[in-house]
């Protein structure tokens, strides 16, 4: 009974180090912030689903680390080392502790492998209750097919790997050395020697435990690690949600994290001022949003949905950081943007078509006490870069009833048709609503955000945009940019034939040659002239109304609209500014500090 209370309190406290704090920032024994990047997962944000199998390998031909450690992260995310393999051991895969096999051509376990290499999940136990890992390790090594497991918080030694119970059972009755067949809880995992049947170590600490492997054994001053394609630094954490696959989490200091970021958010060779700003987006952004999917075992995911992560890259030539984007890195170490002395939250995408937009508009931010800085601002850099960003100007064209269709086809106006459609801008020239008017007098509305989105439904890249050429007149009335010109301020036509003018004397003549207009506020321009493809005509608010046979979207910019335009970015660096002066720009009111 002692005993059995010994061992309870040492599973309890085994148990307690397993997972960090939940959204806390973890500072390491060195003094490091460590992150934690969903790198498989049941999660929709991360592109790999829970895994059966999943290998990892050396980077060792590169000479970044040879062998492997196991144990667990810590509640400040330390290292604590369980076992280790020889320095020979270059690539291994964890299993989840079910009957796997293992497929040569997919280099991965699975149940649906070949069979004719085949780790089970029963296990022959040798001896529990030992005291530390030599101990352990001798006496795997001394019996056949040995290896060192941690269950609930102690040491043990097991043998073998049986598919069935009954199997195990066989070869428990033609050994000396066992005293009892056993399994794992469905929380168990096996590490193996990758396209082998050899069990190195086998972790189960129940539905908390989270196995950690940490590349290296021979002191390696840097370890890059493949996983999945790609290469990365830090070390690698699994556990198994509900009892199911495996989720695998990359465990990285802050700045390896933010060079695993930059170089994919950014092109990785533009200038080097603009890879800071980049830099600092990415830094305050993690930190801002530490423990966003701690739900699914991790802080921060690696796609779009938080901010790309691709660690150091693939063998493939030109991707992954580069010197310029890991100085940017270097050059920034520690800074963060602030407003207000508290990390803001950042929001970047490509570009902006001419100008950003109030978050309020886009997402109900509230812009005016708690987040001002991520007010809109008018851009008159990023246009510099049209000719190299392939958004800069765009066209999508619907006829009315392929419009229709569209719609229908995401539950809006069935059986209607499209009547006309009536669009809202703001002061900055963006569309922050759009209401599709159908012939059965209903509408339906929509809106930047992604809930009912604009970009999404209507297939357009950004909401700086127009239809047909229409854009807002003086006073917020519409007029037609698109060749047609206006009459008495409200009605028009589309070409010259049969007009004429009335000049100031009384004089009639037809309309012919290379016409210009004088507009009320004084402008000349040719007739018919259109405004900005880009809805930059729209500055200053209002709102237009389209019909027609065919609507056709014109505009420029990529991306929610809020926050920094990354060309717009790559421009002002080349224009002579520095990230700081970036970053203080798109987020107006921000300085750039150190975290602390």
């Amino acid at each position: 009974m002692h005993k059995k209370f010994l061992r309870f309190l040492v599973a309890a406290l085994a148990l307690s180090l397993c997972l960090p704090s939940a959204g806390a920032v973890n500072t390491n024994q060195d003094g490091d912030v460590m992150v934690r990047v969903g790198l498989a997962s049941s999660s929709s944000h991360v592109p790999q689903g829970e895994m059966e199998s999943a290998n990892l390998e050396n980077n060792n031909s590169a000479g970044y680390g040879e062998g492997f450690r196991f144990g667990y992260y810590d509640g400040d995310l330390d290292f604590v080392e369980l076992a280790r393999t020889e320095e020979d051991v270059i690539a291994v895969s964890v299993l989840k502790t079910q009957n796997l096999s293992y497929s040569a051509g997919e280099n991965t376990y699975s149940s649906a492998g070949d069979g004719r290499v085949e780790v089970g999940c029963y296990h022959l136990l040798i001896e529990d209750g030992l005291r530390d890992y030599r101990e352990a390790q001798e006496l795997a090594d001394s019996c056949r097919d040995g290896f060192v497991a941690w269950i609930d918080g102690e040491y043990q030694v097991r043998a073998g790997s049986y598919p069935t119970k009954e199997d195990a059972e066989d070869a428990f009755d033609r050994r000396d050395d066992a005293v009892d067949v056993v399994g794992t809880s469905s929380y168990g995992m096996s590490v193996v020697e990758t396209g082998t049947d050899r069990i190195l170590f086998q972790y189960d600490c129940g539905a908390l435990g989270a196995l950690s492997i940490q590349p290296d054994v021979t002191g390696c001053r840097e370890t890059r690690t493949w996983f999945n394609g790609m290469k990365y630094r830090g070390g690698f954490q699994y556990h198994r949600r509900s009892g199911n696959n495996l989720t695998v989490v990359n465990v990285v200091e802050l700045e390896d994290y933010v060079n695993g970021v930059i170089c994919y958010e950014m092109g990785r060779e533009w200038p080097l001022e603009a890879l800071k700003a980049q830099a600092l987006c990415a830094r305050t952004y993690v930190l801002q949003n530490l423990g966003k999917h701690d739900s699914y075992g991790f802080d921060i995911c690696n796609s779009s949905s938080c901010q790309v992560y691709n660690g150091m890259g693939s063998n493939r030539s030109g991707y992954g950081p580069s010197e310029t984007s890991m100085r940017a890195v270097d050059e920034t170490e520690g800074e963060v943007i602030l407003y207000g002395g508290e990390l803001i939250e950042v929001a970047y995408s490509s570009s902006f078509g001419g100008a950003s937009e109030d978050a309020n508009n886009v997402w109900g931010t509230d812009t005016t006490h708690d987040h001002p800085y991520l007010c809109g601002v008018e851009d008159p850099y990023e246009s510099v870069l049209d000719s190299q960003n392939s958004h800069a100007h765009w066209t999508v064209s619907y006829t009315a009833g392929e419009l229709a269709s569209r719609l229908h086809s995401r539950g809006y106006g069935v059986g209607s048709s499209v009547d006309y459609l009536e669009l809202e801008y703001s002061e900055l020239g963006n569309v922050i609503e759009l209401v599709v008017h159908w012939t059965n007098g209903q509408s339906s509305s929509f809106y930047p955000s992604l809930g009912a989105g604009i970009r999404s439904n209507f297939g357009v890249d950004s909401i700086r945009f127009t239809v047909n050429g229409e854009t807002v007149s003086p006073g917020g009335r519409s007029s037609r940019g698109s060749g047609e010109i206006q009459i008495n301020g409200s009605d028009s036509v589309s070409d010259l034939d049969g007009l004429y003018t009335i000049s100031g004397g009384g004089e009639i003549s037809r309309v012919d040659g290379d016409p210009y207009v004088i507009t009320g506020s004084g402008s000349v321009a040719p007739a018919g002239e259109g405004g900005s493809t880009s809805g930059g005509s729209n500055q200053g608010g209002g709102t237009v109304t389209v019909s027609g046979r065919t609507y056709v979207f014109e505009g420029g910019g990529w991306g929610h609209q809020i926050g920094m335009s990354q060309y717009g970015s790559n421009a002002m660096a080349r224009a002579g500014f520095t990230g700081e002066e970036i970053v203080e720009f798109y987020f107006p009111g921000t300085r750039v500090g150190y975290y602390d």
